[in-house]
């Protein structure tokens, strides 16, 4: 897949700002403290979904002629499609996993989405969704498209705008859009910021590629971080991965919900699991980073109250 150029990111962008502004991107002084270096977040808890997602979703509803679709979740990608597809008067079924977030269920459901439980994760949910597409005549919508990549990556062309000297940006891996938007972002501003991915232990499956140079799946991804929880990797957002990112950061769930905590004390913004996990990975990587400009997307806020309580009793 060709990554979106600067025409390609700032069409999205419009899209985008049609819908909210820009997220801030903010210096927290304590978490400076904390890492041992400048730090930048980009806020994307901030939008009207509380995650970044929303922007792939308003651009793909752009050029999609369909009225009824299907998709997979774990819950952000899904609430995006629904916020999107409702703004164009369409339909969209989310298929999510059983056990799937229950707030997140309620907040797609809340912007119009058809809810479809099946399977036990991601993978099997997005194999569902691929069966009812072919069965019900659904348009399939995809968790990973070149204009889904296009209007995550006004994020990242945001924050490198606004903070070019970046050394380094951290970005965790779902099933790639995120990264893949980021790079896009960098290469669009021709900067030489390292994008870093971050995985979680438990869904190593980029990691693990990023290693062998090819794809590798695993029988598992029981990650507490479900925006980060895939088995399976995509062949197009791995090509892009491979080519252009610096490294990929393993972090596991104890280091995830300690960088919530983190984002908690330091700033007072509710950060979910796959949103901490660059932080995670950046206090992992203290020593190596100290001195150096470092941006952190905070990629999504989507929490359940119950699991936060206990991320932040430390259970």
């Amino acid at each position: 897949m060709m990554l979106p150029g600067k025409a390609d990111i700032e069409a999205a962008a419009d899209l985008v700002y049609g819908a909210f502004p820009a997220t801030p991107q903010r210096v927290w002084p304590l978490l400076a403290e904390r890492a041992g270096t400048e730090v930048w977040v980009k806020h994307e808890n901030h939008t009207p979904i509380g995650a970044f997602k929303i922007r792939g979703g308003l651009a793909y509803m752009a050029q999609c002629d369909a009225d009824s679709m299907v998709t997979a979740t774990r819950g952000n990608h899904g609430q995006s499609v629904a916020y999107a597809a409702r703004q164009a008067g369409k339909r969209v079924t989310v298929v999510v996993p059983e056990g799937n977030s229950r707030e997140k269920n309620a907040a797609m459901r809340a912007f119009g989405a058809d809810l479809a439980v099946h399977g036990r994760d991601f993978q099997d949910s997005l194999e569902h969704a691929l069966s009812m597409a072919d069965a019900e005549r659904l348009h399939f919508l995809p968790s990973f498209h070149p204009a889904l990549v296009a209007g995550v990556a006004t994020w990242g062309y945001e924050l490198l705008r606004a903070v070019p000297h970046l050394d380094a940006l951290y970005v965790p891996i779902g099933l790639g859009s995120g990264i893949c938007g980021a790079i896009a972002a960098r290469e669009a501003l021709g900067l030489g910021t390292e994008i870093i991915g971050v995985v979680a232990r438990k869904a190593a499956s980029y990691a693990l590629s990023f290693e062998a140079g090819r794809a590798v799946s695993t029988n598992s991804a029981d990650t507490m971080a479900d925006g980060m929880a895939c088995r399976t990797p995509n062949e197009a957002a791995l090509e892009i991965v491979l080519k252009h990112a610096a490294r990929i950061v393993t972090v596991d769930d104890n280091e995830i919900e300690a960088a919530m905590r983190h984002y908690f004390t330091d700033t007072h913004n509710v950060i979910e699991g796959a949103g901490a996990a660059p932080l995670a990975a950046l206090l992992k990587e203290r020593e190596s980073m100290a001195g150096k400009a470092v941006g952190l997307v905070a990629s999504g806020g989507n929490i359940d109250i119950e699991v936060y309580r206990r991320v932040l009793a430390g259970d």
